[in-house]
């Protein structure tokens, strides 16, 4: 039998793939930026970012620094389960989101998927033709 390599992608398939990736992290970048301002302005010297990552994941992100000047970070991570939602926070474990938290998810969420994603052809389109 003979050995049968596998087909290298073309340099311009490569590219083409490149291309591609770099356009939805664009959009994704976009999407969290607006995200991020649902709930008001983002102050300065902030960086507020509420992305939908996949269709189990939702993204919390900020960074800011204080009087001091010392950089602070968190980044919580909601993951949507058939069973209930958990997330996890910094180094922390997994927890159960419940209640007032869980509402105001869900209240984000559908705020989200309202504003953001109405300008998502639009954003998409104005990226596509960047590339051409």
């Amino acid at each position: 039998m003979p050995l049968v390599l596998p087909k290298i992608p073309k340099r311009s398939d490569k590219r083409k793939h490149m291309q591609q990736a770099d356009a939805y992290r664009q959009v994704l970048r976009k999407h969290a930026q607006l995200g991020g301002q649902l709930f008001g302005p983002v102050p300065e010297g902030r960086r507020r970012e509420f992305f939908c990552l996949d269709d189990r994941t939702w993204v919390w992100h900020e960074e800011w620094q204080d009087e001091l000047g010392k950089h602070h970070s968190m980044t919580t991570r909601y993951d949507i389960r058939p069973d209930g939602v958990l997330k996890s926070q910094g180094a922390h474990s997994y927890q159960r989101v419940q209640g007032e938290e869980l509402q105001n998810l869900y209240r984000a969420a559908m705020l989200y998927r309202d504003q953001v994603h109405q300008g998502k052809n639009m954003l998409e389109q104005q990226v596509a033709a960047q590339q051409r």
